[in-house]
C-alpha cells in the first residue's frame, strides 16, 4: 500500500474513532425521572391525577353514566379543520385524511422519524409441528436493526412465523401481538428419545456415581417421558379452541410477534429499544414517537419480510391485539395502510374509546403512569398547571372515531367482553361502541358497507352481548368472556373470509 493510501486510510480510522467518542452514552433515568423531564421540556408544573379502577377507593373511576360526556366537541371525521364538510371519496383520501394523520402525529400518537434505520431479517430455528391435528411449520425469525450510527443500542425484533404444511397456495396471515414461543415444540420420540435419556443418565452418573445402585434398583425408569401424540389444548373461555388452533385448521398463517423486543413496555426504557436507538440513547422530545407508534413500526417492518414470502397471501395480512395491544393493533391499522384487516380487543382509551369520555380509564391514566405509550405533546392534555395554562381531553384536536375512521374502507371488528368475566368497566365499552358508530359513516362515504346500527353515536344502542354485527367491513362484538378477544375468534375468521370472498 502506498504512503499516500496508508495515509487516506488512517485519517478514515482517526474520524470514526472521534465520532464515536463524541457519540453520548445512553441516558439511564427510572420512568419517574423520565416522566419529570418531559413535564419539564413542556412547562407542565402539574398534572391532574389518574382516578383509580378500585371502585372503593375515594378516587375510584367515574362509572355513572349520566356525567361520561362532559365535552360535546368530539371532532367530527367528515368535516375539514376549517370547517368544510367531506362529501367525497378524493376529499377524503387527499385532504381530510392526511389532516386526522397529521394531528395523531403531533398530538398523540408522535411521529415517525424519516431516519429509522433498515431492518435485516434472518431465520433462527426450523420446527415441524401439530396444532390439534393440523401439520405446520414454525420459523424463528429475527429483525436486526442497523446500528452501526450508535452501536450502544441494539434491536433485535423476535417473532415466530407459524404457516400451514400442507397449504396449496400462498394464505392468509394474522399478526399477534404478544409472546413469540413456539406453539407446539416438536418433542423428541422413540429411538430419539431413548438416546436422550441414555445421555442423560450418563451425565447424572458422571455428576454422582452413587447414583448407579439407585438406577440398577429401577431398570425400567426412564427421566424423560415420551409425550402422548395429542394434548388437550387448553380451551377458550368459551369452550372453543385456542386462537392459533383455529387460525391453523382454517388454513391461515400466523405470526406471534414481541412487541418489547422493539420497544420496552415501561418509562424506563424508552431511551433504549427502537425509540432509544434512533434518539442515540438520549430523553425523547415532545413531538417523538411513544410505544404504541413504536409497536406498530415493528409490527409495519414483520409485514415488510411477509410480503418477501412466496408462502403468504401479502394482500390479506391482519393485525391483532387485546388490552394494550389492542390500541397497538388499532394505531398499526390506522398508519399502514398495508394491512388489510385488525381485530382490536379490549384496547380502552388510546385504542377505541373516546378519549373525551368521563368513564373508567380516563386521559389522566395516559398521561400519568402510562405516559410512556404516547408522544410527549399527549401530557398537555392532562395538566392542570403550566407555563400554557390548562389543559382537559377537551382540548385534544383528534379522538378516536377518527383513528377507527382511519382504517376504513378496510376489514375492521371491534372486540369486547364484559365486565361480570373481567372485562373491566374501567374499558369504557360504551364510548368504544360510539366512536365506531361515528367512524361508520366513512366506511359508508368510501362505498363500503359499515354496521347496520346507525349513524348517530348519541342515539345509536348498544347491541346485546353476543349479539354480532358482522356484515360489512366494519364489525362489532361483544362476547360474553372476560380480557381476552379468544371468543370472538371464531367470528372473526368467518367474518374476514366472507369479507375477502366478497372483495374478490
Amino acid at each position: 500500500m502506498s504512503f499516500p493510501a496508508r495515509l487516506s486510510l488512517l485519517f478514515l480510522s482517526c474520524v470514526v474513532v472521534l465520532a464515536a467518542q463524541e457519540q453520548k452514552p445512553p441516558v439511564t433515568f427510572t420512568a419517574e425521572q423520565d416522566h419529570q423531564n418531559m413535564m419539564d421540556q413542556l412547562g407542565i408544573k402539574a398534572l391532574r391525577p389518574g382516578p383509580s379502577g378500585n371502585e372503593k377507593a375515594p378516587n375510584h373511576a367515574n362509572y355513572d353514566e349520566s356525567l361520561a360526556n362532559p365535552y360535546s366537541n368530539v371532532p367530527d371525521p367528515l368535516a375539514m379543520n376549517d370547517g368544510r364538510k367531506v362529501t367525497t371519496a378524493e376529499m377524503w383520501w387527499k385532504e381530510r385524511r392526511p389532516e386526522i394523520v397529521e394531528g395523531f402525529e403531533k398530538y398523540v400518537y408522535g411521529r415517525v422519524p424519516k431516519d429509522v434505520p433498515k431492518v435485516t431479517w434472518k431465520t433462527g430455528i426450523v420446527d415441524h409441528e401439530f396444532l390439534g391435528f393440523t401439520p405446520v411449520t414454525a420459523k424463528e425469525l429475527y429483525g436486526e436493526v442497523d446500528n452501526s450510527g450508535y452501536p450502544a443500542i441494539t434491536v433485535k425484533m423476535h417473532a415466530i412465523e407459524v404457516l400451514p404444511a400442507a397449504a396449496h397456495g400462498p394464505v392468509p396471515v394474522l399478526i399477534l401481538f404478544g409472546p413469540a414461543r413456539f406453539p407446539s415444540p416438536n418433542e423428541p420420540r422413540g429411538d430419539e428419545l431413548a438416546r436422550v435419556n441414555k445421555a442423560y443418565k450418563a451425565m447424572l452418573l458422571q455428576q454422582d456415581p452413587s447414583l448407579k445402585e439407585v438406577f440398577e434398583r429401577h431398570p425400567a425408569w426412564e427421566p424423560l417421558k415420551e409425550p402422548p401424540f395429542f394434548q388437550r389444548p387448553e380451551l377458550n373461555e368459551d369452550g372453543d379452541q385456542p386462537n392459533v388452533w383455529q387460525l391453523a385448521a382454517a388454513g391461515w398463517g400466523f405470526v406471534l410477534f414481541e412487541p418489547a423486543s422493539v420497544q420496552a413496555d415501561n418509562g424506563e426504557g424508552i431511551t433504549r429499544g427502537i425509540i432509544g436507538l434512533v434518539n442515540q440513547g438520549q430523553p425523547r422530545k415532545p413531538a417523538d414517537w411513544g410505544a404504541l407508534r413504536a409497536w406498530a413500526w415493528g409490527a409495519g417492518r414483520m409485514l415488510d419480510y411477509l410480503e418477501t414470502d412466496k408462502a403468504v397471501d401479502a394482500k390479506h395480512v391482519g393485525i391483532e391485539g387485546v388490552s394494550r395491544y389492542g390500541k397497538a393493533a388499532l394505531v398499526t391499522m390506522a398508519f399502514d395502510q398495508r394491512f388489510a384487516m385488525v381485530l382490536v380487543g379490549s384496547s380502552g382509551k388510546g385504542g377505541a374509546t373516546l378519549l373525551r369520555r368521563n368513564f373508567g380509564e380516563a386521559v389522566e391514566s395516559l398521561t400519568g403512569g402510562e405516559y410512556y405509550w404516547m408522544a410527549g405533546n399527549f401530557m398537555k392534555y392532562g395538566a392542570s398547571d403550566a407555563t400554557f395554562g390548562k389543559m382537559t381531553p377537551g382540548d385534544i384536536p383528534v379522538d378516536s372515531n377518527e383513528l377507527i375512521a382511519l382504517c376504513a374502507p378496510r376489514l375492521t371488528f371491534i372486540s369486547y367482553g364484559v365486565p361480570e368475566k373481567g372485562d373491566a368497566k374501567w374499558l369504557d365499552h360504551e364510548g368504544s361502541f360510539m366512536a365506531t358508530i361515528d367512524a361508520n359513516r366513512v366506511w359508508k362515504l368510501l362505498g363500503a358497507k359499515g354496521l347496520d346500527l346507525g349513524t348517530d353515536y348519541h342515539t345509536a344502542k348498544m347491541p346485546p352481548v353476543n349479539e354480532g354485527h358482522l356484515d360489512g367491513e366494519l364489525a362489532w362484538r361483544q362476547h360474553d368472556g372476560g380480557h381476552t378477544d379468544a371468543p370472538n375468534m371464531k367470528w372473526f375468521l368467518q367474518w374476514a373470509e366472507a369479507q375477502m370472498v366478497v372483495k374478490k
